[in-house]
């Protein structure tokens, strides 16, 4: 059985096209099976004895936020040591985080797990992707919290092994991963979406390549595998998160992270780039890799803005994610109004509020290979429906800055992940008569 929505005004399409009136049907699959404006006339030459009919006058729906980067493992250490640099709070061998991680009870952690996809749920994501430490048992520890919630989750599986770059000639030298590190390497992609590396300065030149093998390997042996039908595996990095990585990198290897990660690793994703230098982000889209940035995340710790415009005039592919739970609530909303707002000071160039809502949506179902992140026939029905008559909206004469700068929690009247409802709605049901 079909579901219709009518009457409801859309965002259609990957150029997430503004229509005032139209309707969705979505199969019983939950995948969308038309997506058109104008009024919805019953029959059209189609038998709908069997679907159901809501009338969603009164909403806008629009495709369902995607957080393309958490750390949700981290929710537990909410504002922990919120005065500290990046470091001090985050860095994976002796950071805040860290300590907390290896001193919290597992039940405790998929307690406060549960609880941030929840929050993210109810605040419109429907989809979040997620660098999780902890190897095997990280990332198992991360499915059980979950499980149960329609909420999706691409997860970076982590290996705890880490090389100390200070040491003279580190970076080039050769030095392989240990056999217990690569074969936890493979049992994490057994249960992932990929790996999730803490960054080029934690890595020489030698375990990068590794691991860029490693995740070739296992691409090649599934795609030689007709009866193999796992999509492709991923590998994501953080890079050029703050002025110090940056001159670490340069220091101890004579290259940028950046630099090192595109020759070495050859990502499918990096992180932040809030500190990449014109030459570095020049060479990333040569290797169709997507760029996921943190804004809100970097400003607390007092990184920087990433220069979103510059990025995409070199024209590299933007997602956006809400980083460390333990830095930062995981509200992809108030990440849209705030990089809206703040490029224009930084940068002086309009981004249009179109181009930026496309960040959590379009751009990030791209970079993270998803069947979601716009409204059309064959994407996944993972929407939200927005109540346009609501005091902080109405009236609404720009959809897209209204979405990124106006929208929140309590705007948002229902969730849909997959054609069904998170949490019900609150529709009048049309009668199939």
């Amino acid at each position: 059985m079909s579901l219709i929505l009518k009457n409801a005004s859309l965002l259609l399409g990957k150029d997430l096209t503004f229509v005032a009136r139209g309707y969705l049907e979505i199969g019983k699959d939950g995948i969308i099976k038309e997506a058109k404006r104008g009024p919805y006339h019953r029959g059209d030459g189609k038998n709908t004895h069997n679907s159901t009919i809501l009338d969603a006058e009164g909403f806008l729906i629009i495709p369902g936020l995607i957080n393309a980067h958490t750390h949700i493992g981290d929710s537990l250490g909410k504002d922990v040591a919120v005065d500290s640099g990046l470091n001090t709070r985050v860095h994976p061998i002796y950071g805040a985080k860290q300590k907390i991680l290896q001193r919290s009870k597992p039940d405790h952690l998929k307690t406060f797990i549960r609880s941030s996809a929840l929050s993210m749920m109810k605040k419109g994501i429907t989809t979040f992707a997620d660098f999780r430490e902890g190897g095997l048992e990280g990332v198992k520890l991360l499915k059980d919290a979950i499980s149960g919630l329609p909420i999706k989750c691409i997860v970076f599986g982590r290996v705890e092994y880490y090389v100390d770059m200070t040491s003279s000639g580190t970076g080039s030298a050769p030095q392989n991963l240990p056999y217990s590190a690569l074969q936890m390497a493979s049992s994490v992609l057994e249960i992932s979406d990929g790996l999730g590396i803490s960054g080029a300065n934690e890595n020489s030149d030698e375990t990068l390549k590794l691991y860029r093998n490693l995740i070739r390997a296992r691409n090649t042996s599934t795609t030689s595998d007709k009866k193999k039908t796992k999509k492709k595996l991923l590998i994501a990095i953080h890079a050029a998160e703050s002025e110090n990585t940056v001159e670490f990198s340069k220091f101890h290897t004579g290259r940028t992270e950046v630099a090192r990660i595109m020759k070495y690793l050859k990502p499918d994703i990096i992180i932040h780039m809030t500190h990449a230098t014109d030459k570095d982000i020049s060479i990333v889209p040569r290797n169709r890799t997507g760029i996921v940035v943190c804004p809100r995340a970097n400003g607390i710790v007092g990184a920087g803005v990433p220069r979103v415009a510059k990025i995409l005039e070199h024209g590299c592919i933007i997602g956006i994610g809400t980083d460390n739970v333990m830095l930062n609530s995981p509200d992809i909303l108030r990440e849209l109004d705030y990089i809206w707002k703040v490029s224009r000071s930084t940068e002086h160039i309009f981004l249009s509020a179109r181009d930026v809502l496309k960040m959590a949506t379009v751009n990030s179902a791209e970079i993270l290979g998803l069947n979601s992140g716009y409204i059309q026939p064959g994407r996944a029905a993972d929407i939200i429906f927005i109540d346009k008559s609501h005091a902080d909206l109405y009236p609404i004469h720009n959809p897209f800055a209204s979405i990124v700068q106006r929208v929140t929690q309590d705007s948002i009247k229902a969730v849909m992940i997959d054609g069904r409802f998170v949490d019900g709605a609150q529709f009048e049901v049309a009668s199939n008569n």
